[in-house]
């Protein structure tokens, strides 16, 4: 009789024990992380003067890095560093342009950030509620353009908008593709040399602000790496 009783009272006190852990357990599975740091790569094409309407012509490699700020499994703050190639050329256009034909190329160096807006809650799914995997989002934000010589030196604000998708490939690891296109304050982005025929305002129509004005996208992939883990309080 007393050996039913003291197996009853170390059940009790197992089951009281497992009671106290399984919220830790549960915390860890939500764990979150603060930071993300990894690298992009992907394509980089024009549109302005000699290009008004064309995704992707005359696309060039681009790569870079990124960092993520996560806020909340909705929300981040991104800050990228991205060096592509911007070309093009009239030839064969169906608008005429009263220097005659030009082509150019030439280098541009981005820093910006974004924020961006996940559709769901991103994270493993292992533990918090209504957490996935695999989310759409969008981004808006701001950087600088800088485009080194042949050409004058540019500089120039840029307006990224877009939208991306990302998958948790691990609990650490993450994967992803984004496009986003990027608004400039310059028109001379398609100037890749300060003799012969230029695409810089070659209308002469005046413009303010960013009407009539030079932009860029990129189309990339990427993977990052989870950094700075949230730990959470175990509550019973």
């Amino acid at each position: 009789m007393m050996y039913q009783t003291r197996q009853h009272i170390i059940a009790k006190v197992a089951a009281a024990i497992l009671l106290l852990v399984m919220p830790c357990v549960i915390s860890a599975q939500e764990l979150e992380y603060k930071m993300e740091l990894g690298a992009i790569a992907g394509g980089c094409f024009y549109m302005g003067d000699a290009n008004f309407s064309a995704p992707l012509k005359d696309a060039a490699m681009t790569g870079g890095i990124l960092a993520r700020y996560n806020l909340n499994p909705r929300m981040v703050v991104k800050g990228d560093f991205a060096v592509g190639k911007l070309q093009g050329s009239t030839l064969g256009s169906d608008n005429k342009f009263p220097n005659g034909e030009a082509t150019f190329s030439r280098t541009v160096m981005e820093l910006g950030g974004q924020f961006e807006y996940n559709f769901f809650a991103y994270g493993s799914g292992a533990g918090y509620k209504d957490s996935r995997r695999l989310t759409p989002y969008v981004l808006a934000g701001a950087g600088i353009t800088y485009a080194p010589k042949p050409a004058e030196h540019v500089f120039a604000l840029n307006i990224p908008l877009g939208m991306g998708v990302k998958y948790k490939l691990a609990d650490r690891v993450n994967v992803g593709a984004e496009w986003a296109m990027r608004f400039t304050t310059s028109d001379r982005l398609d100037v890749s040399s300060l003799e012969g025929t230029i695409l810089d305002d070659p209308y002469q129509i005046a413009s303010k602000g960013m009407k009539n004005k030079d932009s860029y996208s990129l189309l990339i992939a990427y993977i990052s790496y989870d950094l700075f883990p949230k730990y959470r309080k175990c509550n019973n």
